[in-house]
């Protein structure tokens, strides 16, 4: 149920933090509009004048938020703006990049437009971030004086606890320093932002943030979880499965685990194969033809894969359909020159057949898998009187 706020008092060790620089709070919101009012109250008592302050909202909302927030911010002394988008791209991390890109201001807060991000810790984020010289302050829960209290449910509290410590084991060196690294609130200096190098899925931008832009310095404030003031939980089990294909794609962005990944993916690709030519051998096609066809089944299970596991940030630089080509042409090819290998293997270096066919899978899978990042997922090269024509026509 709504029910009123009234900010905390000040606390007098605050007095001894240094005058934090200006900021924009960056709001990603969906259909908040109940809470937009409460939350732009809530920022206004706690924000001090001295601290310069604007609030972006970017709205994915089909309802009447934006317009919500338009009238609401009349009231504010501060400046408030509201970006919609149309496609809600990447999500809530899609619309939190949106906002980075836009944000006027040295020091970005970002948290959610749901009041259970407490405003008064927007300055103490900033004026720490100030005081340590780090590039990244996290308000964490899970730290000396914090509190998961408004998550509802043993349910929830449990996912956010195993999906916490799932991400601290892919990520310990990235993530040393963040007890809370599926925390919403934080601030960070514009200068730390690379906004082209991410590359969000769903809700955890933080961890989108942390692990490609490498903040030098981390430090950290407490932060009680609130209870939410009014609409429900976005959570749900699809932003679950996000969330495990953006680790998966955080995982593989190293070129090493890259190439695991992509041999684990190639290696889970014999099953449709076999059961694709048992099928085919069974209605009585003749084995040639039927390996064959089989061989594009695993194909097509390597590509989907590979699509949303290794190279999810990589598809916009060619059509689907482009994509699935060459990398059927590649995985085909793996076939037309192992054969050869084994020969020259054989003939030519006098190893064995056992060894030999060894040797040329790992030959042929090194290549495939530097093939298709080159030739598939890599952006085109432009010429330069293409760049040169682009040039004039965007002056």
């Amino acid at each position: 149920m709504p029910h009123e706020y009234t900010a905390p008092a000040p606390d007098l060790g605050a007095a001894e933090l240094p005058e934090p620089g200006a900021v924009t709070v960056v709001v990603p919101t969906f259909n908040e509009s109940a809470n937009i009012r409460q939350l732009l109250a809530r920022i206004s008592q706690s924000v001090p004048a001295r601290l310069p302050c604007e609030v972006l909202f970017v709205d994915d909302s089909t309802d009447d938020t934006p317009q919500v927030i338009a009238e609401a911010a009349r009231d504010c002394s501060f400046p408030v703006g509201v970006l919609h988008r149309d496609e809600p791209v990447g999500g809530l991390g899609g619309a939190v990049v949106e906002g980075l890109k836009a944000a006027g201001s040295d020091w970005i807060v970002v948290m959610d437009g749901d009041c259970q991000h407490p405003p008064h810790l927007v300055p103490e984020l900033v004026a720490t971030g100030e005081r340590t010289g780090a590039d990244l302050v996290v308000a964490s829960r899970y730290t000396d004086g914090g509190s998961r209290a408004g998550l509802a449910g043993g349910y929830r509290i449990a996912v956010s606890r195993g999906a916490t410590w799932l991400a601290k084991g892919l990520f310990p060196g990235r993530l040393r320093g963040i007890s809370d690294p599926m925390s919403g609130f934080f601030a960070i200096r514009r200068s730390a932002v690379t906004a082209d190098v991410l590359a969000p899925l769903g809700y955890k931008i933080l961890l989108e943030l942390a692990v490609r832009c490498r903040p030098r310095r981390v430090a950290e404030v407490p932060f009680v979880f609130e209870e939410r003031f009014a609409s429900e939980s976005k959570s749900t089990a699809r932003e679950g499965w996000r969330f495990l294909r953006h680790l998966a794609g955080l995982r593989a962005d190293a070129p090493l685990a890259r190439m695991i990944g992509f041999g684990l993916i190639g290696a889970s690709g014999f099953v449709p194969n076999l059961a694709g030519l048992w099928a085919l051998t069974l209605l009585g096609v003749h084995y040639v033809p039927a390996e064959i066809i089989a061989n594009q089944f695993g194909v097509a299970w390597n590509f989907l894969l590979i699509e949303q596991l290794l190279f999810r940030d990589r598809r916009a630089h060619r059509r689907w359909w482009d994509r699935l080509g060459r990398f059927a042409l590649l995985a085909n090819a793996d076939l037309v020159l192992r054969i050869p290998l084994i020969a020259l293997f054989v003939g030519h270096l006098g190893m064995g057949p056992l060894a030999a066919t060894a040797l040329a899978l790992v030959t042929t899978f090194v290549l495939r898998f530097a093939g298709t990042e080159a030739l598939v997922y890599l952006p085109r090269r432009r010429t330069r009187g293409r760049d040169a024509n682009q040039g004039v026509s965007g002056g």
